[in-house]
């Protein structure tokens, strides 16, 4: 079943603990806007650590702060470019610090420290001396801008909701500049005004506000649920949207335009940007790559790690058989399930002997080894940052060969012989999302539009980059060239009776 589909480009503070947290990564690039477009070369993963490493600033063009993961402890990192050094700015063993910013005119850091008792202050570093004390004693901060060297912006937590409140260290005053906002806070290049994420309407907007005047004026809306975005040195916004950046330019634009797509596969789930004072920088943040995190959960499993394994997993994982009958849900619960499988257990190890990576999905083909015993399965994990969904697919005796009949209607595909693809589908065949969307029923359905993608597509052919055959159901990593464009996805094919009775795409 192939089809070509159209690519639709579709919190508040980060949950500051060590546990189950993403896997991230930061990154900085070049950067050039010298034309109409933008683009970026030259990336360097400048964290390159096991865990959370988040929200980097510029402490100058050349050296980037950022917050990362050790010793089960998030400190102040200083990232040199030029020498590509790593520096560590604190180490603070009954805490943690997140957001650290350069304090202007200053030779210091600001950051936010969660500390084991709770308690949650925006901190000043010296980094001459070492010495930390609190800057806003009595405000519970989520993040934080300096406005100058005596003005804060920051969000500051209220019960359930962040509000924006401006401080003037000078004077030791304070006022709320809006209620319910969102993380992402900047100085706009060469104006008197900062930026910030307004929650207080239908659309969630990017909104500036002067301090000082405190006047406030829309700027545009955020794109799809994205806060993150930063400015240029030309006045432009930027966002990401996954593997893709927007931009949108306040002085000439009506909407955001995509300007570029990451092609590393390393690259994904694009967040928490800053753009360096001279604009020829980018720093970025990326979750895990969805078969590190699937990886790191096989080899836990293996080790018998069970708190590791686990925190591969979101809160609210989804785990089923395919296609859709859920045996359970949540991480606690999976705690429990595998804590009791091990206990009866003594023996057992997988191993991955075909991996397939689409997107955000990684579909493994496993054998399981229990003593002396083996069996086949696979595994379809859904990721974001973490597992969201576990998937299983089981081994069934079967006694046709359903690859033959996959294998018969790619070659009629290949060929736009259209009775020839058609008759390998049962008369009554379904084809399905991955989401469980029906696409389409019968292969009377089927037979106009790919009767009019046959006639339509003189180039049209699909290749298998990887297969599957597990029971009655093959998986195929197909890479498909139509109208001179390659697209990707993957078709799991259900077999009965010599025929394809269901086919589910993975996009």
């Amino acid at each position: 079943m192939k089809q070509i589909y159209n690519l639709v480009f579709v919190g508040i503070f980060c949950c500051l603990t060590t546990f189950a947290q993403q896997g991230t990564e930061v990154y900085v690039a070049n950067l050039d806007l010298s034309t109409d477009s933008l683009k970026i070369n030259e990336f360097i993963n400048i964290s390159y650590n096991e865990g959370y490493d988040n929200q980097p600033s510029f402490f100058t063009n050349e050296k980037i702060l950022f917050a990362s993961t050790r010793n089960n402890q998030t400190d102040i990192a200083l990232y040199d470019v030029k020498d590509k050094t790593t520096t560590w700015l604190s180490n603070t063993p009954h805490g943690s610090e997140y957001s650290p910013l350069k304090i202007p005119g200053r030779d210091a850091v600001s950051a936010v420290r969660l500390d084991e008792d709770g308690l949650q202050r925006l901190y000043e570093y010296d980094l001459n001396t070492g010495d930390s004390k609190i800057l806003l004693p009595d405000l519970k901060v989520g993040y934080h801008v300096w406005f100058s060297s005596d003005i804060i912006v920051c969000t500051v937590l209220i019960e359930n909701r962040m509000d924006l409140v401006v401080y003037n260290l000078k004077e030791n005053t304070h006022y709320t500049a809006q209620k319910n906002v969102g993380r992402s806070l900047h100085k706009i290049p060469d104006t008197e005004l900062i930026s910030f994420i307004a929650k207080d309407g239908e659309n969630a907007t990017i909104t500036s506000l002067n301090p000082n005047s405190k006047e406030k004026k829309v700027i545009t809306t955020l794109l799809g649920d994205s806060e993150d975005v930063t400015w240029t040195t030309d006045g432009s916004l930027i966002t990401a949207y996954n593997k893709y950046l927007f931009s949108f330019k306040p002085s000439i634009d009506a909407e955001w335009k995509s300007m570029f797509e990451f092609q590393q596969t390393d690259i994904h789930g694009i967040s928490r940007l800053a753009v360096s004072s001279n604009g020829k920088s980018i720093s970025f943040v990326s979750k895990d790559a969805p078969d590190k995190i699937v990886q790191k959960q096989v080899e836990s499993f293996n080790a018998r790690d069970l708190e590791a394994f686990a925190n591969c997993y979101s809160k609210d994982v989804v785990v089923k058989n395919f296609p859709s009958d859920t045996l359970y849900i949540g991480r606690q619960q999976l705690k429990e399930n595998y804590k009791a499988f091990y206990s009866r257990t003594p023996s057992i190890e997988v191993k991955v002997s075909s991996r397939i990576i689409i997107n955000t999905t990684v579909i493994d083909q496993e054998i399981v080894s229990i003593g002396d015993k083996q069996k086949q399965q696979v595994a379809i994990y859904e990721t974001d940052g973490l597992i969201k969904t576990m998937t299983f697919i089981r081994d069934k005796k079967t006694i046709i060969n359903t690859e033959v009949i996959v294998q018969k209607q790619l070659d009629a595909y290949n060929k736009r012989d259209l009775e020839g693809f058609l008759n390998t589908y049962s008369k009554t065949a379904k084809i399905y999302s991955y989401s469980g969307e029906l696409r389409s029923e019968g292969t009377d359905a089927m037979r106009k539009g790919y009767a009019d993608l046959f006639n339509s597509t003189p180039d049209l052919h699909c290749e298998i980059l990887n297969r599957i055959v597990i029971g009655n159901t093959v998986i195929d990593e197909e890479s498909i060239t139509a109208d001179g464009k390659i697209i990707s996805a993957v078709l799991v094919y259900e077999v009965e009776n010599d025929k394809i009775i269901k086919a589910t795409i993975i996009r």
